[in-house]
């Protein structure tokens, strides 16, 4: 998606709304660092302060977190994720691990259930980038990753619903995996997904809730 001048200097919501639409289209995936200042002037045609402002504007609102000597990056993907993920920054890491296995085992079992070619592409791909990410051994990818897969199953359950409340939890969950991956991708604490995938693909909704759920416990016993 490109970005596009607009007509007016002010800051003004045509500003924001250009940024939103970055964001919310996955053309600035969570995690990414967003463009310079100097480079949204440019390709925004406004003022450096109007976009100052439009960028604290939206960290204020959870989308973007503001890095002093780093950069600014997405944070969120929309106003809601990032309310819930500071409502729940603190929370107990063996609750949210428990709201993980609720959503997770119940996507899971839908995938199986409804799941289309497509869908198992899209989940063979995924599977294989997680594995190439966890061997690669960059902790923060392999969060990325990890993630990308799970959502895939969402995804393949095909209830958009779900998928919407697990988008918008998607940074509370992250963080829960970087407390459960630690600094270190060490051996032991290697889960293997292969199980989840063969459970969907077989078409067995049963089976695959409970590979799911055997994920999240296992990790929750690997400290």
């Amino acid at each position: 998606m490109a970005l596009s001048a607009t007509r007016r200097t002010p800051l003004s919501d045509q500003v924001i709304a250009q940024l939103r639409a970055q964001i919310t289209s996955g053309e600035w995936p969570v995690g990414s660092r967003i463009p310079t200042e100097a480079e949204l002037v440019d390709q925004l045609g406004v003022a450096r302060n109007t976009i100052r402002e439009a960028v604290r504007a939206l960290a204020h609102n959870g989308l973007l977190d503001i890095r002093q000597g780093s950069g600014t990056y997405v944070l969120a993907t929309s106003e809601l994720a990032g309310v819930l993920h500071r409502r729940f920054a603190d929370a107990d890491q063996d609750q949210v691990a428990e709201l993980r296995s609720t959503l997770e085992t119940s996507a899971a079992g839908f995938a199986a259930l409804r799941r289309t070619p497509r869908d198992l592409e899209l989940l063979d791909a995924a599977l294989g980038r997680r594995d190439a990410a966890w061997h690669a051994g960059v902790p923060e990818d392999f969060i990325q990753a990890d993630a990308a897969f799970h959502q895939a199953v969402v995804a393949a359950a095909h209830n958009d619903v779900l998928a919407a409340v697990y988008a918008d939890l998607g940074e509370v969950l992250r963080a829960h995996l970087r407390h459960d991956v630690g600094p270190d991708l060490l051996p032991h604490r290697w889960v293997p997904h292969d199980a989840i995938l063969d459970a969907v693909r077989a078409g067995d909704p049963e089976r695959a809730a409970d590979e799911a759920g055997r994920a999240i416990g296992f990790c929750k016993k690997n400290p």
